[in-house]
């Protein structure tokens, strides 16, 4: 599962609609929005997702179904695909790796309403050992030809108030950063957050582009450890706002590659699902 994407300039306002509870955005925000697609030419999450599923059922020999939470397909519209394929169990895995009940959550949320079979949910993988060394990786590489003086972790900010409601998001994420670091000897590293909405209320922080403006360094890297695919949020909010952000402060900014369909991520999803199909067995036998 995914956060889905819209289909072409004439899908942004209803799938906006949709994120906002079936409030459409304001003829100005919708005005932004449009822009910020054309200048990445769209965005490619759902396709991403749907060959990410393909992956992963050549790596599993597993049936295996995409669904969007925000446009078709739907998660409902997946497990009734599940469904009609006989499938009897089901595991649920959001395409993000940091659990927070307000995202994650709402994942798990819309498919037990449309599934009412067996179902393992996977909540989140930001520890899980196959995916701390995907993330070395992409560091790694990222790194063979650019030396930063320091290093930002980011992910999707959220409403502060999830930590007020004792949500662990942020300490999630900064258990991943730990493990990357030590693993890559880091010692530059900062967790920033990204892509905060305009609701009128705090969010978490800090941002990104703040922690930019206060940095005293020449060259940085971005490693967005809280995203697995390139979208709005990788290819405007990061390659286009905050490295022309970057560059008028005088940094050279870059990012690691998105994982996308990569086989490395794969092979980090299988071992996430056998693991969690394992655990879900185990807990069935002390049953």
């Amino acid at each position: 599962m995914a956060y889905g994407s819209p289909d072409g300039e004439e899908g942004v306002e209803p799938y906006y609609t949709h994120i906002r509870g079936g409030r459409p955005p304001s003829p100005e925000a919708l005005a932004e929005l449009h822009e910020r697609y054309r200048t990445i030419g769209g965005s490619p999450l759902t396709a991403i997702t749907q060959a990410q599923a393909r992956a992963l059922a050549d790596r599993l020999e597993l049936p295996v179904f995409a669904g969007m939470k925000h446009a078709p397909p739907f998660i409902a519209d997946a497990a009734a695909e599940a469904r009609a394929a006989g499938i009897s169990q089901l595991v649920g895995l959001p395409l993000a790796p940091h659990y927070a009940d307000m995202s994650l959550g709402a994942y798990e949320t819309s498919l037990r309403h449309a599934w009412d079979g067996e179902l393992v949910f996977i909540r989140g993988f930001h520890d899980h050992p196959a995916f701390i060394a995907a993330v070395r990786t992409v560091l790694a590489e990222a790194m063979t030809d650019f030396a930063p003086e320091r290093v930002y972790f980011t992910a999707h900010s959220l409403p502060a108030r999830i930590e007020a409601a004792g949500d662990l998001y942020r300490e999630r994420l900064l258990e991943s950063c730990r493990l990357v670091a030590e693993g890559a000897g880091l010692r530059g590293w900062e967790l920033a957050f990204q892509s905060a909405s305009h609701t009128g209320e705090p969010w978490l922080g800090p941002d990104l582009l703040e922690s930019l403006a206060h940095a005293r360094v020449k060259r940085a890297l971005v490693c967005p450890i809280g995203f697995v695919a390139d979208h709005l949020e990788i290819l405007y909010d990061i390659d286009v706002e905050a490295i022309s952000f970057a560059r008028e402060h005088g940094m050279e900014l870059r990012r690691t590659a998105s994982f996308n369909a990569r086989p490395e991520f794969i092979d980090a999803l299988a071992a996430v699902v056998l693991d969690a199909l394992k655990s879900g067995s185990q807990a069935r036998a002390r049953a």
